[in-house]
Parts: C-alpha cells; structure tokens; sequence
C-alpha cells in the first residue's frame, strides 16, 4: 500500500524501515538492543545495572524502541519485563538486508 506525505509515495515498508532505523539512531538503543538480544527478557532496573545511565534515560530509550516495535513490554506491576519483539526483529532485519543489499 502507497501512502503519500507531501507529495511523495511512501510504501508502508520505507516507512517501517525509516521507523526502525530512527529508532537504531542512538548508540545507547544499540546496546540495549543486543543485551535484550541475549537475554529472554529483562526489567529496567536490569538495564541500570548493566549500563551507567539514570533509569530516566534508560526508560527513554526503551519507549524509543517500543514505539519503533522492536521491543515489548509486559506489565508485571508495578515493574515491566521487556524483550525483543522477535516478529518485528525479523521484519527490520529482512527491510534492512533488503536495502542494503
């Protein structure tokens, strides 16, 4: 499906695409990225010990990539137990092979 914005067709993967390399435009998601990547999944709390930042930058950095759909989050109040999306991980990995190649 084409959807234009200011004149230009997009389709809905350059979109997707541009979405999760927005969200890969922080070496900080990186990292969290491929920490998530070993693990099965992890708490914020567990991403504070692992990397020096306040847990307001690293919450900021999680909602980044939620919203990218590279992660999901689940509630377990009054925490929440993130880990990679592994649907939309296969969709960027194959959108970027696809660009790149």
């Amino acid at each position: 499906m084409k959807r234009t914005i200011e004149h230009i067709e997009y389709h809905k993967d350059t979109e997707q695409l541009a979405r999760f390399a927005k969200a890969l435009g922080h070496p900080t998601r990186i990292a969290i990225l491929k920490y998530l990547k070993n693990q099965s999944c992890c708490f914020t709390g567990d991403l504070v010990e692992v990397f020096p930042l306040a847990q307001s930058t690293i919450s900021q950095h999680l909602k980044e990539l939620k919203n990218a759909g590279l992660i999901q989050g689940e509630l377990n109040p009054p925490k929440i137990k993130y880990c990679i999306n592994k649907d939309n991980w296969k969709v960027a990995k194959e959108l970027l092979s696809q660009f790149f190649n």
